[in-house]
């Protein structure tokens, strides 16, 4: 027990000093802050996803939460901004916007049906890398030395995370169906930032948020529209519909709109470094809800996630 709470103060204690450090790197201060806040909800969707993903096929299941997130939001985009549409060329940028998050998404449904949320979060730990070289391609980014140092430390520690230090269990990982098609996912995943700051041309957030989410929408109308007469929404489970209004809630309506604000703000690859958070948040919202234990293991791991966050912040 002793042993348990100093852990879970080591972990608290290193996240509290990373939000103080960002607290004074400027103006840009309270968008470091909501990219921790969001990256905890990040966190919780991986199990919640797991939980649920039978329900539904995945075009199914991305198509409700889409379009769900999208009626809740609509309200406030409309009063705040006025009843319009786009205009063409905006909407095309959106829609391409729009392509990468429901392609990541899908996979990710489609890949929990094969494979275990710990392989999918040990995979997830690339995503910050892949960002940087689509930032690269995309939008002429170029990562320096220190960047490069810390997007390597990063993904080390993240990985060191989620196998516990076990050098053997990462060797012996083995990709199967599952593995493939959300590493595709992920590779989609790390085009989406880039995407955002290369249209991006100062409309309000919620404005690009609302479309990009629509529309995201409407392509996954086009691939499950032969399939909605099979929902029987009776038959499903409490869970389900829980599931589906925090994936909608906070994965969706508030991360959409928090990455891209903050990708316009930092940048695609700083933004995405958060990412490697994700597997420390995983365990202290499980330690909290009491589904898993503090593992001293992962402390190093801990360290390298929130040294590789100051070089890559700081760069």
């Amino acid at each position: 027990m002793l042993s348990l709470l100093c852990g879970r103060e080591i972990v608290v204690e290193s996240i509290m000093k990373l939000s103080s450090k960002l607290l004074v790197q400027g103006s840009n201060s309270y968008v470091h802050v909501l990219m921790l806040f969001t990256m905890i909800l990040v966190a919780g969707s991986f199990p919640v996803a797991g939980l649920i993903t039978d329900a539904l096929a995945p075009e199914l299941m991305m198509f409700v939460r889409f379009i769900f997130a999208a009626l809740l939001f609509s309200p406030f985009v409309f009063l705040k901004n006025g009843w319009h549409v786009p205009a063409l060329g905006r909407l095309f940028a959106y829609a391409l916007i729009s392509i990468p998050l429901v392609a990541f998404f899908w996979c990710m449904f489609e890949s929990l049906r094969y494979t275990s949320v710990f392989n999918t979060g040990a995979l997830y730990t690339i995503v910050p890398a892949i960002t940087a070289v689509f930032a690269y391609f995309i939008n002429h980014d170029h990562t320096n030395s220190r960047r490069k140092l810390g997007l390597l430390i990063g993904t080390v520690g993240a990985l060191w995370i989620v196998f516990r230090g076990d050098l053997q269990a990462l060797i012996s990982l083995q990709l199967n169906y599952g593995d493939l098609v959300f590493l595709t996912g992920c590779l989609f995943m790390g085009i989406y930032n880039p995407l955002i700051k290369r249209f991006y041309q100062g409309e309000p957030m919620e404005v690009m948020t609302f479309w990009v989410i629509f529309l995201g929408a409407f392509w996954l109308l086009i691939l499950s529209f032969s399939r909605l007469d099979q929902i029987v929404w009776q038959d499903l489970e409490i869970k389900v519909y829980a599931g589906l209004l925090y994936l909608s809630v906070f994965t969706t309506l508030g991360s959409f709109f928090v990455l891209q604000f903050s990708t316009v703000k930092l940048g695609a690859t700083n933004v995405s470094a958060y990412g490697f958070l994700t597997p420390i948040f995983v365990i202290i919202l499980s330690v909290v809800i009491g589904l898993d234990t503090f593992e001293w293991m992962t402390l190093p791991g801990i360290v390298l996630v929130l040294l590789s966050m100051f070089l890559i912040q700081k760069a």
